[in-house]
């Protein structure tokens, strides 16, 4: 007994177009893509980030020779370096001129005596010598009080200096850490135009390397539409920023489900 078999079979122009899209997928899917073309790059560190490392680095205490000055400016000994160098010539000077002035006090008290007749006498050397005692105390007095002076003053100023020399201590650091900043936050945004730059070429590349890939799906699309009778709606597997697996898995999915709507109403025969 005879068997009949009952096969339906495309339009010829179909089954050329169908070939010639077989022919072009197997020459594209042969070789694997180079991914290395589109792979992430991370921009490297911009010279103004590393100069604000490097300063932070370099930064790290800065206060110390501030606070070690500041400490050589207390203590017992601290008012020293801010003694006046003339304070010794001021001293002498103004004793040499109290002298003077005693002296002549002790030539009055002379004076005195001869005019009431008692120079020489025991009157005019207890004149003398009250006279003599008290301007000892007195010249004393004042040398100690010139001494003062000087000590008040060169503490004062030691004093002030070591308030400088803390506020040096906080505000150099202040300083470095507001370039620091300055020089990071300009260096991040260079990075990140850098980065925006390597993102832009990698994109760019991605889509180079998947043009054939969207031309041949979108070429399969159009033969499976064609076969079916029906018009199809192509979707673009390219999507912005994926990842090179995301891509090429959905690549791979599209092409698959293109070359199975394809041969979908051709598979079935029926004996």
């Amino acid at each position: 007994m005879a068997v009949q078999q009952t096969q339906a079979l495309p339009p010829q122009y179909v089954e050329d177009l169908q070939k010639d899209y077989g022919t072009q997928l197997t020459a594209l899917t042969t070789s694997p893509l180079d991914t290395s073309k589109f792979a992430p790059q991370v921009a490297g560190q911009d010279a103004l980030q590393s100069q604000a490392a490097s300063l932070a680095g370099s930064g790290v205490g800065a206060f110390a020779p501030y606070i070690t000055q500041a400490g050589a400016y207390s203590g017992p000994s601290g008012y020293q370096g801010f003694m006046s160098p003339y304070q010794q010539d001021v001293i002498d000077t103004t004793l040499s001129e109290y002298d003077t002035q005693a002296a002549q006090g002790i030539q009055g008290i002379a004076d005195m005596a001869a005019k009431s007749g008692n120079l020489g006498g025991g009157r005019e050397g207890v004149m003398r010598s009250q006279y003599q005692n008290k301007s000892d105390l007195n010249r004393a007095l004042l040398q100690s009080g010139l001494l003062q002076q000087g000590f008040t003053q060169a503490n004062q100023l030691a004093n002030q200096a070591f308030t400088q020399q803390q506020g040096l201590a906080g505000l150099v650091p202040a300083l470095q850490q507001g370039d620091i900043s300055t020089l990071g936050q300009v260096g991040a945004t260079q990075q990140a135009q850098a980065q925006a730059g390597l993102d832009a070429t990698r994109e760019a590349n991605r889509l180079e390397a998947y043009e054939p890939y969207e031309r041949l799906g979108y070429q399969g699309q159009g033969i499976a539409s064609i076969a079916s009778g029906a018009p199809g709606q192509y979707q673009s597997s390219v999507v912005p920023n994926p990842t090179p697996l995301q891509t090429a898995l959905g690549v791979g999915s599209t092409l698959s489900g293109i070359y199975g709507n394809i041969m979908g109403p051709y598979r079935n025969r029926t004996n």
